[in-house]
């Protein structure tokens, strides 16, 4: 009677190089699925904010959110308090930055980069959740439909009689309603950069908290058309960001942009 011949060691050798060979060409093909994964997240997420804009406008006769005042950066407090919950309402997160740079009891907890949510915020308004405001999504602000003097200046320098003061507009498709960004707002220029330095996002500008790298070279953005789509990091340049915004301004194709126009970082990316 034969006794059982088992592997040798050269055998399983060439075993064990087969599989980290299989493994080393899968695991891109299995890294851009979660990716593709967490795109659709972040779309859907940014679809339902959209249903929740256009039911508060239902319900306000038309109208979007105002801030207080002439103050519109606090635009949460206006949602209907079941949306004020980061807690109740996941779809504050995009599923690449869900960490809030402050902890419930307002300690830092790290340095700002593209994975960065802001919060958790309490302004000690009561009508805002107990458990603190914190996300991943910011708001153009140029949208608002702020009670201003058409005269009065904001952000930027852009007067009130620039905002578009509602998503329904003509070329809506264009107009960037809400997308990743470090800020609950945002109020981007043509004229500015983005940060430096990828990982360093927290910039002087708006259009630096927007330009943030989470989807390969892509932000999640839904539009005032309430539409949703991957854009391009460059292609936030020639947005309609309110009525004067010059969509074919230096960072542009149509402006003449070169490589060397922009931070080492984002240069391999596609120019718009």
């Amino acid at each position: 009677m034969s006794r059982r011949k088992g592997f040798t060691l050269i055998e399983l050798l060439v075993v064990i190089a087969i599989i980290a060979l299989l493994m080393a060409l899968l695991m891109p093909a299995l890294a851009r699925v979660k990716e593709q994964a967490r795109t659709v997240a972040c779309l859907a997420n940014l679809k339902q904010w959209n249903l929740i804009f256009e039911f508060y406008m239902d319900e306000n006769d038309g109208k979007f959110f105002s801030g207080f005042g002439d103050n519109t950066y606090w635009w949460i407090a206006q949602l209907p308090e079941r949306y004020q919950s980061r807690i109740k309402n996941k779809i504050w997160f995009c599923p690449t930055a869900r960490k809030p740079l402050f902890d419930e009891s307002g300690n830092r907890g790290q340095q700002f980069n593209n994975f960065s949510a802001w919060g958790i915020f309490y302004t000690g308004n009561s009508n805002l959740s107990p458990d603190g405001i914190a996300g991943s999504y910011g708001l153009n602000s140029y949208l608002l439909d702020t009670p201003a003097p058409m005269s009065h200046t904001f952000e930027n320098g852009i007067r009130a009689d620039n905002f578009f003061k509602t998503p329904r507009v003509q070329g809506a498709g264009n107009i960037p309603l809400m997308l990743d960004a470090i800020r609950f707002d945002v109020w981007p220029q043509e004229m500015e950069l983005p940060a430096a330095f990828e990982d360093s996002v927290w910039t002087d500008n708006h259009m630096g908290r927007c330009c943030v790298n989470r989807h390969d070279g892509y932000v999640g953005c839904s539009f005032a058309d309430f539409s949703a789509r991957k854009v391009g990091l460059k292609e936030l340049w020639v947005l309609k960001w309110h009525k004067r915004f010059n969509t074919a301004g230096p960072y542009t194709l149509a402006g003449g942009v070169q490589a060397s126009d922009w931070p080492e970082w984002i240069r391999p990316y596609r120019d718009y």
